[in-house]
Formats: structure tokens, C-alpha cells, sequence
């Protein structure tokens, strides 16, 4: 492709996402800054046609991006670079750069609700939905305690490797006194510490007979319990703002995209996968429906980021959007949050 029809499609793109509307010939000889004749601007529109940059809506006279389209332009024309090689960041980033940092460093923020917190950033910033992979969490535990709510209710207490705490009750059948809960909370953590509540499971099948048929009862439970607390945990992505999704046209013009755009956010199997493949990738990545498997939805472009934990990368947070999004936007707006949250995340 030449530098007049490169010139041309990133015209026709940058028009198309600001307006929403099939661009003519005579739109791209206004805007294009080239010397073009309307035939000349027609005949490059056909080559580029050919080629699958762009289509021609049956209902116009002018052409709109494929995603074949906004992958080259994503790629190879924008205008925005990487923090890292724009030391003159500009005052409109560093304004955007400290909103971020504001709503990520309150006050006694934990790790999730920093997680939380960034997800209400990116879907407030670029006006479409925000998405945060969680950090994997072990599914170990590193110690348990009883103790007695009521005659046969009793609460059990899980503190996991990274010092997170997960509570839940445990009807047994018979009573049992605060000693024999020491006493089994102890036979737990000296046995089973390390270990996740599945690997105990296999265990205690080999050692019950070596336990008293009492507690041999109570271990079980507490396995059930624990192990049905992790699983609970285990919800690895956190979403805010995807109602604006249903407000962006081009992706709730049918039941059918809406459709699919409710089962992108229950089932999460296609953004989960999507996020795990960001994970192992640096810096920013964007997914483009039509030319991406990992998009279920031709009109929906996902852009994302890594973030770290000191040095060492932990998940992926980003933006759901249309694909006729302003990418010169969201992409710093990406690229800046994983940054900030990557360092709020390592102070804390």
C-alpha cells in the first residue's frame, strides 16, 4: 500500500469514529490534506475495498472500516505513542494521569478495593466498560481455626498464604467443646498446612481410620467449607460500566449483539481467556472483533494492559468498547492505569 492510500484509510477511519457515519469521497478530499481528485479518492476507496480494509454499506454511497481495517490502523497509524518514548507528555495526559492516581490512592485502600477502584477508572475515563483480571490467588490455605458459635454451629476460620480471610459456618451433628476444637484445628494445620482443601480431601480418605470417628466428622466439614470458600474467591474478573455497552449503538443494533454481549459478561469464559493471553504479553494489546477468535462480537474491540506486584505480573485490566472507538484516547487511558496501579499495588 502507498503512502496516498495509508494517508486515505486513516482518514476514512478517523472520520468513521468521529462521526458514525459511511464516509464519501468528498469527506476524505476535505480532510485528507491530499490534492486528489474525487475519481482519483474513488478508484483508491475500490483498491482499498479489494484489499478488506473497508466496505460498502448496501445503504450508502460511502465506506466503512473492516476490522481488517482498524487492525492497520491500530497498528501502524496512530498518533499516540508509548508513555515511555513521549517524554514530553503532554499536559491533557498528565491531567488524565492524575485523575487516576486520585482514585486509586484513597485512603486505607485494600488490594481488591484498589482492583475495584481501577475498574470504575477505566470505565469512567473512556465512557465504556472497565475490566480487571484479579491476581490469582493460591488455593491453599496456611492455617484454620474453630470456634464455637452455638451447641452444633460452629465458625470456621480460613487465613490463606497472603493473609486474606474467609469465614464460614459449619452445622455439625453433634456438639463439640472449645478444647476439642483447639484440638482439631491443631491436628489441621500441623497435617494439612500448604495444602489446598482438594489435596486434603485425598488425604484424610487414607487417614480417617487413623482419626477419632468425631473428628473424623468435623475434618470433613471443614474440608466442604473451605473448599467451597475458594471456589467463591475464585471469580477472577471484575467488570464496571458494561450497562454503557447496551447505550453504545453499534453493539445493541440487534437482539443478536445483544445477545452475545449479555453472554460476554455472564459466562466470562471469552474474557477470561482473552485477559490470560494479555497476561503473557507486555505492554498494551488490543483485540478487534472480526479478526480476533478471542472476540465474540464483530463490533467490539477489547484494549488491554498488564499490571505487576513488584517486578512480577499479577493480571490484566482494560477497556471493552465498540470497535469505532476513539483508540488515541483509551489506549493512554489503559496504559496509565496499569502503571498506577502497578506501583499503588507494589507500595501496598
Amino acid at each position: 500500500m502507498d503512502e496516498r492510500s495509508k494517508t486515505l484509510l486513516k482518514t476514512l477511519i478517523e472520520r468513521y469514529i468521529a462521526e458514525g457515519q459511511p464516509v464519501g469521497s468528498r469527506t476524505l478530499s476535505r480532510y485528507s490534506g491530499l490534492d486528489l481528485s474525487p475519481a482519483t479518492i474513488r478508484n483508491v476507496m475500490s483498491d482499498l475495498e479489494e484489499m478488506g480494509f473497508i466496505a460498502s454499506p448496501h445503504t450508502s454511497a460511502g465506506r466503512i472500516p473492516t476490522p481488517r481495517g482498524y487492525r492497520l490502523f491500530v497498528d501502524s497509524m496512530l498518533t499516540s505513542r508509548p508513555l515511555e518514548r513521549a517524554p514530553e507528555l503532554d499536559a491533557q495526559l498528565a491531567e488524565l494521569a492524575g485523575q487516576i492516581q486520585g482514585q486509586l490512592s484513597g485512603q486505607q485502600l485494600t488490594p481488591q478495593r484498589m482492583i475495584t477502584s481501577a475498574a470504575h477508572t477505566l470505565s469512567n475515563l473512556s465512557r465504556f466498560a472497565g475490566v480487571v483480571m484479579t491476581p490469582r490467588r493460591t488455593q491453599s490455605f496456611k492455617q484454620v481455626e474453630f470456634m464455637r458459635l452455638s451447641e452444633k454451629r460452629i465458625l470456621l476460620i480460613i487465613v490463606s498464604p497472603e493473609g486474606d480471610v474467609q469465614n464460614r459456618i459449619i452445622q455439625t451433628e453433634r456438639p463439640y467443646t472449645p478444647a476439642q476444637l483447639i484440638e482439631a484445628a491443631n491436628f489441621f494445620n500441623a497435617h494439612y498446612a500448604g495444602m489446598s482443601f482438594d489435596a486434603v480431601r485425598d488425604h484424610l480418605r487414607v487417614e480417617l481410620q487413623d482419626l477419632r470417628r468425631d473428628m473424623s466428622s468435623l475434618m470433613q466439614a471443614a474440608v466442604e467449607a473451605g473448599s467451597s470458600a475458594m471456589a467463591e474467591e475464585d471469580d477472577q474478573v471484575f467488570i464496571s460500566g458494561e450497562r454503557k455497552l447496551f447505550e453504545v449503538e453499534d453493539l445493541a443494533s440487534s437482539m443478536d449483539k445483544l445477545r452475545r454481549l449479555f453472554d460476554v459478561f455472564e459466562h466470562k469464559t471469552n474474557l477470561l481467556q482473552l485477559l490470560d493471553v494479555s497476561s503473557h504479553a507486555q505492554g498494551v494489546q488490543i483485540f478487534i472483533g472480526g479478526e480476533s477468535q478471542l472476540v465474540p462480537i464483530e463490533d467490539m474491540a477489547v484494549i488491554t494492559a498488564p499490571y505487576e506486584v513488584d517486578g512480577q505480573i499479577v493480571g490484566t485490566l482494560g477497556v471493552i468498547g465498540p470497535t469505532r472507538m476513539a483508540y488515541e484516547r483509551v489506549i493512554p487511558i489503559v496504559d496509565i492505569t496499569a502503571r498506577l496501579l502497578s506501583s499503588a499495588l507494589s507500595q501496598n
